[in-house]
């Protein structure tokens, strides 16, 4: 579907408009060109501490580095590790809080004042289906859905993927992890948690959604979410105004926009299988481009060497710091990965 270039009649500089997947028909799913070069090594972790799956990194103002993983494994229920984690701008391990306190950490974002907020996409006996606020210290301020109770009301959510505060404090969730069944929608709530609006729904027609799986924001403010079910990434104004869509990033997991306006994206689920994530052509990797034209200029593949035969692999979460690393959350793997410019 073309995309309506509407922003131009808001009269928008050329970086609030978005390009057409239409852009690059002739250049390939999984191009060759890659300036990025793992940087191995580059987290210690504290003695007797393993990394386990994670779709969540991200930095703070002060240059330091979280990680949420899933304690050392891929679920937290009844573990006793700590899985938010915070590592300064050289790797080191610091410190670690938030055991017993989630089910299955899943996305994650870092507001302008620091605080760590974090969706629990699981629910069991009294906890998850939710959305927190956190102090950089691990102190629990506020939370958003009812711990333990699923639903698709203004104050309830069933398997929130990930969540965005916007300059102005607004709380952009989305909801909705399975093709088909449950939730598929972005919630909108002000500063103080009240509820605003939604929109979605199941399906491939604008504003529908399998599977929103990934937020991100731009420098002027537009909001693109993660479609992964429908293998795009869509693109709205912060009431919900379709913009358009990218489909040349592929099947997004994870969506990153540094301060530059460049688009990092996250492909850990595309496969030629028939089945979940069948994407024939594309590769899993990472892919990146500047919003300013759309254009993919790097394709970071995945080092999964069976990747048809697992359902994810390689990156899902991904955080860009805008000055050339690229850190790469790995489910399967169970890999906090940081990439550099050669």
């Amino acid at each position: 579907m073309k995309l309506r270039m509407v922003l131009a009649a808001m009269a928008f500089t050329p970086l609030a408009a978005v390009a057409q997947p239409a852009d690059q028909p002739k250049a390939a799913p999984n191009p060759r060109t890659n300036h990025y070069v793992e940087l191995p090594g580059f987290f210690k972790m504290p003695p007797g501490r393993n990394m386990g799956s994670s779709s969540a990194v991200a930095g703070d103002s002060h240059g330091n580095i979280w990680v949420v993983d899933r304690c050392g494994a891929n679920d937290c229920a009844g573990s006793k590790l700590d899985p938010v984690m915070q590592f300064d701008a050289k790797g080191n391990f610091i410190k670690a809080w938030g055991a017993g306190q989630f089910l299955f950490p899943h996305g994650f974002t870092i507001d302008a004042n620091d605080h760590l907020w974090i969706t629990d996409g699981h629910v069991a006996k009294g906890k998850g289906d939710t959305v927190t606020e956190f102090s950089p210290d691990g102190k629990l301020l506020r939370t958003l859905g009812k711990p333990g109770v699923s639903g698709a009301g203004q104050d309830t959510f069933h398997e929130p993927n990930a969540v965005l505060i916007a300059p102005d404090g607004s709380i952009f969730v989305t909801d909705g992890h399975v093709p088909d069944k449950g939730n598929a929608r972005v919630i909108k709530f002000d500063k103080n948690g009240k509820f605003i609006k939604q929109w979605g729904g199941h399906g491939k027609g604008p504003s529908q959604f399998e599977m929103p799986h990934c937020l991100a924001m731009d420098s002027k403010g537009n909001l693109y979410v993660g479609d992964r079910g429908n293998d795009r990434i869509q693109v709205f104004t912060q009431d919900g105004k379709y913009l358009g869509q990218f489909t040349q990033f592929g099947r997004p997991s994870g969506i990153a926009i540094d301060r530059n306006d460049v688009l990092y994206v996250t492909d850990s689920e595309s496969r030629e299988a028939a089945g979940y994530g069948h994407h024939p052509g594309w590769k899993r990797g990472i892919r990146i481009g500047s919003l300013k034209d759309g254009v993919v200029t790097d394709y970071i593949p995945d080092t999964d060497s069976t990747p048809e035969t697992s359902s994810t692999s390689g990156g899902e979460g991904v955080w860009a710091d805008g000055k050339g690393a690229v850190y790469s959350a790995e489910v399967k793997q169970k890999a906090i990965v940081k990439y550099v410019k050669r």
